[in-house]
């Protein structure tokens, strides 16, 4: 077994370089895959029969500027606008919900939005905003909606 790994070298370099596009999929970060580059640099390298210790310089040195080089262009093409995106109730002002418990005027009431239910307050209506109104997200203090009649 060994003496065929010592003469096919180009398959264990291939191998490496699954083990690293597998190992990648549980980490998401592109160092791994900067370690698959590598590998796959030195399988024509073990196909032209140099040396072991040649093939892991070649490895080596590429897996290098991989992470150097390519992993830069790789998270930001990932991550590109990942910043700016809100997350969470941030993203939900603007939204349009109904009133599923009347929000009685500089009171509290409950809000539907998206299948969730909403403590809400409606801090500038003068009225009560009943059951069934739509009313539109103003922002949010901590958990409790601000909300204004639409």
């Amino acid at each position: 077994m060994m003496d065929y790994i010592s003469q096919n070298l180009w398959l264990f370099w291939t191998v490496i370089m699954f083990i690293c596009l597998i190992l990648e999929l549980s980490s998401g970060d592109f160092y791994v895959t900067c370690f698959a580059i590598g590998a796959l640099v030195s399988i024509p390298v073990a196909v032209m029969d140099a040396p072991f210790w040649v093939q892991v310089v070649v490895w080596a040195v590429c897996s290098v500027l991989s992470i150097l080089l390519i992993r830069p262009h790789l998270v930001k093409a990932i991550r590109h606008g990942a910043d700016n995106r809100k997350s969470n109730y941030d993203a939900l002002a603007g939204q349009i919900g109904e009133v599923s418990e009347t929000i009685v005027a500089g009171g509290f009431g409950r809000v539907k939005l998206d299948g969730d239910d909403w403590k809400a307050q409606a801090p500038d209506s003068t009225e009560d905003l009943q059951v069934g109104q739509r009313v539109r997200v103003l922002g949010h203090e901590s958990i409790i909606l601000k909300v204004e009649k639409v």
